[in-house]
C-alpha cells in the first residue's frame, strides 16, 4: 500500500516539474517583448539603460526572476541621470519661473503706477518671459532706425524702470511696418528692425546702473504687427521696440 502511495506521489511531483522551466521561459519571452517594444519607442540613450537593466535580469542570481542585479543597475542609472528628462522636475522649474515672473510683473506694474506711466508702458506675461511694451510713442520715423530725440526721454524712463534686480537677460526686439525698404543703408525690413533694437538698446545703456552683459538685440522685421498696417496710425504702432525679460534658470550657473 505504501509503495503505491510513494509511486503516486512521485508521479504527481514529476507531473508538476515542468511548471518551473515553463515559468522561466515565459518570463524571458516577456522580457524580450518589452525590450523590443522599448527599442521601437525610445531614444538610444534610454534603450541602453533598459538593455543594462534586462542584462542584469538575465545574468543575476539563479534565474531570471532574481531582481537583485536590476535594482543595482537602476540605482546606477539614477546616479548618472541629471534630471533634465524628468517631466515632474521640468514642471517644477517652469512653475518656479512663473512665480518669479509674476513677482517681477507686480513690481514693474507698481513702479509704472507710482510714476504715472500707465499711458506709456504696459506689461504682459508670455511663454518666453515678461514683455514690456511702449504704448505712447512712435519712436521711429518710417524707414529710419534712429530713436527720435523727442522719444529718448521715454527710453530713459524705461531704463530707470529696469534698474531693479532682474531675473536673467533682457532682449530688445525691433519691429517695422510692412512698407518695403531697400536703400543704401538697409536692404530689407529685417536689417531695419535689428538696427532699431540696437539703437534703442544703446539709449537704454546710457544708464550706467544697467549691466550691458544682460542685454541683447534682435529683429522681427514686419512679421509681428500689433496693429493694422493698412492705416497710418497702425503702421506707426508697428514701428516699435519691445523689451523681454527672461526668467532665471539654474543652467545659468553652470
Amino acid at each position: 500500500m505504501s509503495k503505491r502511495r510513494r509511486k503516486k506521489r512521485t508521479e504527481e511531483e514529476l507531473g508538476e516539474s515542468w511548471l518551473l522551466p515553463y515559468a522561466d521561459l515565459m518570463t524571458l519571452l516577456l522580457a524580450l517583448f518589452i525590450v523590443l517594444f522599448a527599442a521601437s519607442s525610445v531614444d538610444a540613450q534610454k534603450f541602453q539603460q533598459i538593455s543594462k537593466v534586462f542584462s542584469g535580469i538575465f545574468v543575476g542570481g539563479d534565474g531570471p526572476v532574481e531582481f537583485e542585479k536590476p535594482l543595482e543597475v537602476e540605482e546606477q542609472v539614477d546616479e548618472t541621470d541629471d534630471g533634465k528628462n524628468d517631466p515632474a522636475e521640468q514642471f517644477t522649474d517652469e512653475l518656479a519661473d512663473l512665480k518669479i515672473l509674476e513677482a517681477l510683473k507686480k513690481k514693474v506694474d507698481n513702479y509704472i503706477q507710482e510714476k504715472n506711466y500707465e499711458d506709456k508702458f504696459s506689461t504682459s506675461l508670455t511663454s518666453e518671459g515678461l514683455l514690456i511694451r511702449i504704448n505712447d510713442s512712435v519712436l521711429f520715423k518710417s524707414g529710419s532706425a534712429d530713436v527720435r530725440e523727442s522719444d529718448k526721454k521715454t527710453a530713459n524712463e524705461l531704463a530707470a524702470l529696469l534698474e531693479m534686480e532682474l531675473p536673467r537677460s533682457v532682449i530688445i526686439s525691433g519691429h517695422t511696418d510692412n512698407v518695403p525698404i531697400k536703400n543704401s543703408e538697409f536692404q530689407s525690413n529685417w536689417e531695419l528692425s535689428v538696427m532699431r533694437a540696437v539703437n534703442f538698446m544703446k539709449v537704454l545703456l546710457e544708464d550706467e546702473k544697467l549691466d550691458p552683459r544682460l542685454f541683447s538685440a534682435k529683429g522681427f522685421g514686419e512679421f509681428q504687427p500689433i496693429a493694422d498696417n493698412n492705416t497710418a496710425k497702425g503702421r506707426e504702432a508697428n514701428r516699435r521696440v519691445e523689451v523681454l525679460i527672461e526668467p532665471y534658470t539654474p543652467d545659468e550657473d553652470k
